[in-house]
Order: structure tokens, then C-alpha cells, then sequence
């Protein structure tokens, strides 16, 4: 079931309470819905998820819920905090978890899980597929999230990614420059390994920019199609074969060299 409420409370009321009585669920799923995100309401002006099924309305208070029980129904794979570093911390988000939450909840998103085991404001930084794996930054305050977005908005970080396309791929810092969206775009593309059983080739790539799925498109756009990439390629029973290995920047925050990997967990 998929549904929409929007409704401004004509009198002092619980919040659980008058959407309760507007949408005619059960409260239990109400406060369900609360939690994970899917509720809505201005404060100060400006749209928040409203979690307390509790709170005191005040007559004319506007609220929305955005429920759909498969949407609630889902349950996330947990990311892996690999290091806290106060203002931000470095997470491995697993496939299939979002970056972020949509209107309709967010416990299956990088961010609120993060939030709920750090106990703190998480912001994002950047960007990555739901379906890819790999490493994330989260940042812990606003001034903190805007000196990180700018590196990578600025160019001045390092992504590299392993993917596993189809067929035999021999590249070596390959350029693929084609334009995305009417942007400039650049991936570099260097061979690791080949599997002519299975024909397929194990790839890194950097990239320089960051358009839309800009991997997947480029790959694709060569001939040779990520592994289950169910939007330019094929499904494939392992999911989606593209990982955010390291990110390598200057932090604006300390000025310290910072080289994160996650295929050995080392931080530096």
C-alpha cells in the first residue's frame, strides 16, 4: 500500500494521533513510520522529518506522511564504520543501501544509520550509487560538510573504484572522455586482471569527474558493461560489480594527507 497525507491540524493534537485518525492506520504503524523517516512537518520555516509520535501540535501545524509498507518493510544491510575522525568519518556502505533517504523514510540510508550509531548531525558529503559498495565519507557539522563537498565538487579528490565488466578488456589509463548530460566527463581505465572463462575483466578506475553514474555509462559506451548493471548491462545474481576503493585528498579541516582504502582497511 502507497499513500500520501497532507493535512494541517485544526487542534492541539499528538502528532501519531492525527494521522491516526486522517489516514485511518493503525497507530502501531504510525509510529513505525514515524521512526524510519517518512514523516514530515515546518519547523522554522522549512521541511524535517518529524520521529516523535508524541509531539504536541499546535492547531494549524502542517503534517505529512509519505507511507509505503514495502518501502518500511525493507530492512538495510548495516555499513562498517571504518574510522570516526570527529568532525567526519570514513563508513563502507554495502550494496543496496542508499546514500541518503528519500521522502518516503530513510532507515534504509547510509546517513541515518550513521546517525544513530554515532548519536550525532550527519551531513552529506558526496555521493554513491545505491547499488555500488565502497567507501563514503559522512560529515558531523555544516561548516565541516561544505569544506568536504567543495573538495570534490573542486576536483582535488582522489576516487578510484574496482569494477567487473563483460568481456575482455585490455586498457591500460584508458581515457573515456565522451560527455555525459552535456558535460564534460573523464574516467581512466587500467586492466587488472582477465578471466576468459567467465569473460570478464577486472578493471580500476579513476575518475575525474562525477556525472550521474558516470562509470557505468562510460563502461558501457566502450562495449563492456559492469557486471549486473541492471540499468546499462544486465541483472546479474551478484548485484551490481562496481566498489569506491580509496579516496586519497588533503583534508581542508587539519591539512593532513589522507589515503583511505578499503581493501585493507588501513587508515592513514
Amino acid at each position: 500500500m502507497r499513500r500520501t497525507l497532507d493535512l494541517n491540524v485544526s487542534e492541539s493534537q499528538l502528532a501519531v494521533d492525527a494521522l491516526a485518525e486522517a489516514s485511518g492506520l493503525p497507530k502501531q504503524r504510525i509510529k513505525d513510520a514515524m521512526a524510519k523517516g517518512a514523516c514530515w512537518w515546518t519547523q522554522k520555516g522549512k521541511q524535517v522529518r518529524l520521529r516523535k509520535a508524541k509531539r504536541e501540535l499546535k492547531p494549524g501545524t502542517r503534517i505529512q506522511l509519505f507511507y509505503d509498507d514495502q518501502v518500511l518493510g525493507l530492512k538495510p544491510d548495516q555499513p562498517d564504520l571504518l574510522e570516526d575522525l570527529g568532525r567526519y568519518s570514513l563508513w563502507y556502505k554495502p550494496h543496496g543501501l542508499l546514500a541518503q533517504g528519500s521522502q518516503w523514510g530513510d532507515h534504509c540510508s547510509l546517513l541515518r544509520l550513521a546517525e544513530v550509531a554515532l548519536s550525532r548531525p550527519c551531513f552529506l558529503v558526496h555521493r554513491l550509487d545505491a547499488d555500488a559498495a565502497g567507501l563514503m565519507l559522512v560529515a558531523h557539522d555544516s561548516k565541516a560538510a561544505g569544506a568536504l563537498s567543495q573538495l570534490f565538487s573542486g576536483r582535488t579528490v582522489t576516487k578510484t573504484y574496482r569494477a567487473t565488466v563483460t568481456g575482455q578488456l585490455n586498457a591500460d589509463d584508458l581515457a573515456i572522455d565522451a560527455p555525459l548530460d552535456g558535460k564534460e566527463s573523464l574516467s581512466r581505465v587500467t586492466t587488472l586482471a582477465m578471466n576468459p572463462e567467465e569473460n570478464t575483466t577486472e578493471v580500476e578506475v579513476l575518475i575525474e569527474t562525477g556525472r550521474k553514474h558516470q562509470i557505468r555509462r562510460h563502461l558501457a559506451g566502450i562495449g563492456h558493461a559492469i557486471v549486473g548493471d541492471r540499468l546499462y548491462g544486465f541483472p546479474h545474481p551478484s548485484g551490481l560489480c562496481l566498489k569506491a576503493v580509496q579516496l586519497q585528498f588533503i583534508c581542508p579541516l587539519t591539512g593532513i594527507a589522507r589515503h583511505f582504502s578499503a581493501a585493507s582497511r588501513d587508515i592513514s
